[in-house]
């Protein structure tokens, strides 16, 4: 080892960390020229270089004596020497560089997966997003664009109908998915029925799209017209003409006198001609699926119309059946083969029809407990009794009645109500016997359904 002195430009010789000797070292200029290289063409430029790292440094020699200043006004070997570190107690760095470089690419690895994670999660979530607003809007103006189209339906804005129904003030019914609201439209002082989805849930979702898709394709005078409609997200209304005179449940039930007899024979007539139609002269057949007096409204001539397509189904060419859903049409009214729940055809609606025809002869619901005797709390079974004693004058308590007539509509809603589809009538074959024109048959006991 060896100490410093005080001119390094004394130094002969040394050996230096690596216990490498040297022996020959000097100089080549006098003293008193000082620390300069005499060959003109060597200059030396002593540069000061701050936070700087040597890669790979391995230093041999050290002088503790020297510091900055010093070192910038001494010669050191241009072979030996091509840069000096100064500072207190600093060795001389070894693969401290590559441990730092190390460390920063892993911190830049980490932080650029997880921005990169973050930001895939982000784009993901958006682009799902985007998707399922996309096909929302397709889907609503989809539907809007096909009613347009097949069915020339006018579309009116939530706020025409708030505004046509006074904030939905006048409630006219209500069903299991919303209620019916009366309006007006500005444009010729024309009063409305609004029917209003409540319950956003697929169900009624469902029967509110059927109900549009398929009253649009109808166009008959026993049948309630379709004026329009709304979908605006989650907002879906339709606009009916306005029945002035309620619903035949309430003519029948709820009034304090009887309708007339020739009133109700023609109310029967429109019915079952409502039903024909759907059967066979509409350009797709329909089964209604929901016949009863609350869905058969009155107009200002008392014209009897069917409404409430809700749980109708289309049927296709040589479709002679489709499977019955869950929930189906009023219990009293529903066939047998629909309480089943097995496939259903237009007989079901037949069924129905017998029902209300019944109901219709006889003013009462087809279930009463608030009745004399026992044997009337069912309404068909004791119309198939009076038939079979010959007391049909019971029915209609002694209201003076074409009793030719009576008798005929009375044979008439007995084969509508057999247990069997296959012994039911069409509705072609109804109304030709309620016009008189075909002979009505005795009717078998409906007694399988109503022991």
């Amino acid at each position: 080892m060896w100490s410093a002195i005080k001119n390094p430009c004394d130094v002969k010789g040394f050996v230096s960390i690596n216990r490498e000797k040297y022996s020959g070292c000097y100089r080549s200029f006098n003293n008193e020229e000082g620390c300069r290289g005499q060959e003109p063409e060597s200059i030396y430029n002593i540069t000061t270089l701050r936070n700087v790292s040597w890669k790979d440094a391995n230093p041999y020699s050290g002088i503790k004596s020297l510091n900055e200043k010093d070192c910038s006004r001494h010669h050191l070997p241009q072979d030996e020497l091509g840069t000096a570190y100064v500072g207190d107690n600093i060795p001389a760095p070894r693969n401290q560089t590559k441990v730092i470089e190390s460390n920063k690419k892993e911190l830049i690895l980490i932080l650029a997966s997880s921005l990169g994670s973050i930001a895939f999660l982000c784009a993901l979530v958006a682009m799902s997003s985007f998707f399922i607003y996309r096909s929302q809007v397709h889907r609503y103006r989809k539907l809007s664009e096909t009613a347009m189209e097949e069915f020339t339906l006018r579309s009116f804005s939530y706020n025409d109908l708030e505004k046509a129904t006074d904030g939905f003030r006048e409630e006219l019914g209500r069903g299991p998915f919303g209620a019916v609201y009366k309006g007006t439209i500005a444009q010729g002082n024309q009063t409305i029925a609004v029917k209003r989805l409540e319950k956003a849930v697929e169900e009624g979702e469902r029967e509110f799209q059927a109900e549009m898709a398929i009253i649009g394709r109808t166009h008959h005078r026993n049948l309630v017209r379709l004026l329009g409609f709304c979908m605006q997200g989650s907002r879906k209304l339709l606009v009916y003409e306005y029945m002035s005179n309620g619903s035949l449940a309430d003519l029948l039930f709820n009034g304090e006198k009887r309708p007339i007899w020739r009133e109700r024979v023609r109310i029967a007539l429109d019915v079952a001609r409502g039903i024909f139609y759907l059967h066979e002269e509409c350009e797709v057949h329909i089964i209604h699926g929901n016949i009863k007096p609350k869905n058969i409204l009155l107009d200002d001539s008392w014209t009897a119309k069917l409404s409430d397509f809700r749980l109708a189904r289309l049927l296709r060419p040589n479709q002679t059946g489709t499977i019955s859903r869950l929930g189906g049409s009023s219990r009293g009214y529903s066939a047998p083969e629909r309480q089943k729940r097995m496939l259903i055809s237009v007989e079901a609606d037949v069924y129905s029809f017998g029902v209300v025809l019944l109901e219709i002869v006889c003013c009462r619901s087809n279930l009463d407990i608030n009745v004399s005797t026992g044997d009337e709390i069912l309404l068909c079974s004791w119309v198939y009794s009076c038939f079979v004693a010959r007391e049909l004058e019971k029915l209609v308590e002694g209201e003076e009645v074409n009793m030719k007539t009576l008798e005929r509509m009375v044979k008439v809603g007995l084969l509508c109500i057999q247990d069997d589809p296959s012994l039911r009538p069409t509705m072609k074959n109804v109304i030709l016997m309620l016009e008189g024109t075909m002979n009505v048959p005795v009717p078998p006991s409906p007694t399988p359904l109503f022991s």
